[in-house]
């Protein structure tokens, strides 16, 4: 029996990995079939892939390394199943430079903020994903590469001709009231990485609900100040909500930083922020004794909380005095710490200028102040001794008396017992403060774990950052395509979060659990953990004579599983039957 090998042009193979499971999700959430109505493209210009599927293209680019940063690369989908993720017809010879480009030019034109958010509205309202909180916070993305600094070459007359022409006077109105200014600048600013050394970016991110599903993003230039952009993002997202029919009226979440803006023009918006400790009226009352608080009984995490009613800039608002157990232990082993070694310095620093001798008392009083000058929990009383000799050399004649030729400081150290008391107080204990103020609506002790959702946010943000951008030249050309990029990076990060809800949701109506990393069985499971579980899947294709047959390969039972949790496309894209 003659038996004939399979040549290489015979078998190839395609990397699938978990990139079935994304495409899933993105048509869970319909995104390409909304991006396609809101950009469209005409065929007769000799488009051969729509809008949407580009940016899918580019949400499969940015979850395709679940291991590293992320990376935005156009050669991405060469050695992918491309047409089995994005469509029949569609291969990896379609996602060119300038097809990407042209897309993020386009999301630039339409307002990246605009789009995020009718997507974000339209599917969070679909799939009921809205909770009654919305968590604004910022970060910085550090940005090295060829990028061209054309910081607002546009003239903006002409922006505003071309927006006329192109948009009604109602869409001009919206797009106002909901895009913050698209003069973006890469530039220096506060780093929230470390990484002073680089220019950088601020992205603007809102959170809502158990998926914590992203509804409104913004990318600002690399010093805008997060005092100014977390409120000012709320006010516009309020009045995109106002327009909407049906729309939940979100409680709006910041930190400390956003807290002046929302008492001085927070308007109608109903907020929760932490107060900052540098606020005179806070810091009094965080150092008040224990004495002075009626606290509730400790929760099983060790808070306890006092609640009182405060006006501040004309606004009545309710504070939330928090006291952590955890917190209190851990900041007053620091603070002793901190008091120890201002002493074994200020000891040091002592003995050292006591050795001194100074002409005249009054430089001897300007050294000894200059030397208490910094300190917080000492303090070193004035005592100056004078210096005395006799002028002639050899043995003094009977009835001379020495002379003052010199000072020398011979203060001692004491510590600041009553500013030190006031610093333990403080510890542990922090404020938050609101302006809704019907409990009906808000209970008392509803209101720190809605302000603790606010690292929900936060975890957002170490998904979709590192230190730096690791993109090609392609999405570094120009400012505004940084700005749509922002936009995309959101997007993966909306796939993301959602794929873990559904996976979970899937997971808890079914009463089923999957392995942890340390081999556990969870209903929480981590979407990133199972992500890694797909790498090796690859679509591998055989071709007889006329006929290619495809097969899925390194499968098991466990990954089967999970496929069917993400429905009939993952299903399809998997090769899965029945």
């Amino acid at each position: 029996m003659n038996k004939e090998a399979f040549t290489e042009d015979q078998i190839k193979g395609k990397v699938l990995d978990h990139l079935g499971l994304v495409a899933a999700a993105i048509e869970r959430l319909g995104l390409v079939h909304r991006i396609d109505k809101a950009l469209p493209v005409s065929e007769e210009k000799g488009a051969k892939v729509t809008m949407g599927q580009r940016v899918a293209a580019m949400i499969l680019n940015g979850l395709g390394f679940m291991d590293t940063r992320l990376y935005m690369f156009t050669e991405f989908m060469e050695n992918k199943a491309v047409e089995r993720l994005i469509g029949e017809g569609v291969s990896a010879e379609h996602f060119t430079d300038d097809a990407l480009g042209r897309c993020l030019d386009s999301i630039y034109e339409y307002g990246p903020t605009r789009l995020f958010s009718q997507l974000a509205f339209e599917i969070g309202s679909k799939l009921n994903l809205f909770g009654k909180s919305a968590h604004f916070d910022s970060t910085t993305l550090s940005v090295e590469g060829d990028y061209i600094e054309d910081e607002v070459k546009e003239n903006k007359e002409q922006q505003t001709e071309k927006a006329e022409g192109n948009k009604s006077c109602k869409e001009q109105e919206m797009q106002l009231s909901e895009e913050p200014s698209k003069d973006l600048v890469v530039t220096y600013g506060y780093s929230k990485d470390g990484r002073r050394d680089l220019k950088q970016v601020v992205l603007n991110l809102a959170t809502t609900g158990a998926a914590s599903f992203p509804i409104w993003m913004e990318s600002h230039s690399g010093n805008a100040s997060d005092k100014k952009i977390l409120q000012e993002a709320a006010q516009r997202m309020q009045n995109f909500c106002n327009k909407l029919e049906g729309s939940p009226n979100f409680l709006y979440v910041a930190d400390s930083a956003a807290y002046e803006n929302c008492v001085k023009k927070g308007g109608e918006l109903r907020w929760i922020s932490r107060v900052p400790e540098t606020i005179k009226a806070a810091k009094e009352i965080l150092q008040q004794p224990d004495e002075s608080f009626v606290w509730s009984e400790k929760d099983d995490k060790g808070y306890r909380q006092c609640f009182i009613e405060n006006k501040r800039g004309g606004v009545h608002q309710r504070w939330c005095i928090v006291h952590s157990a955890q917190a209190h232990k851990k900041e007053i082993k620091t603070l002793e710490k901190v008091i120890r070694k201002e002493q074994e310095s200020l000891e040091k620093k002592l003995e050292k200028l006591g050795k001194k001798r100074f002409s005249d008392i009054e430089k001897a009083r300007e050294a000894l102040e200059k030397l208490k000058a910094p300190l917080k929990f000492h303090s070193v009383s004035e005592v100056f001794e004078t210096v005395s000799q006799h002028k002639k050399r050899g043995r003094p004649k009977e009835g001379d008396l020495p002379e003052i030729v010199g000072y020398q400081v011979k203060g001692t150290l004491q510590a600041e017992e009553g500013k030190i008391e006031l610093k333990r107080n403080q510890k542990g204990r922090f404020i938050i403060a609101t302006n809704e103020l019907d409990r009906d609506v808000l209970p008392d002790h509803q209101l720190l774990p809605e302000y603790k959702e606010q690292s929900k946010t936060e975890s957002g943000f170490r998904f979709i950052k590192d230190d730096t951008f690791e993109v090609s030249s392609v999405f570094l050309k120009k400012s505004s395509r940084i700005s749509a990029l922002m936009m995309i990076m959101t997007l993966c990060l909306m796939v993301y979060s959602y794929a873990q809800y559904h996976l979970r949701e899937c997971l808890k109506k079914a009463n089923e659990y999957l392995p942890d990393s340390l081999g556990k069985l969870t209903q929480n499971a981590s979407i990133q953990r199972t992500f890694r579980l797909f790498q090796g899947v690859q679509v591998l294709s055989i071709q007889l004579q006329d006929y290619i047959q495809e097969l899925v390969i390194n499968l098991n039972d466990l990954l089967r599983r999970i496929i069917i949790y993400f429905g009939p496309k993952a299903k399809n894209i998997y090769g899965l039957s029945g």
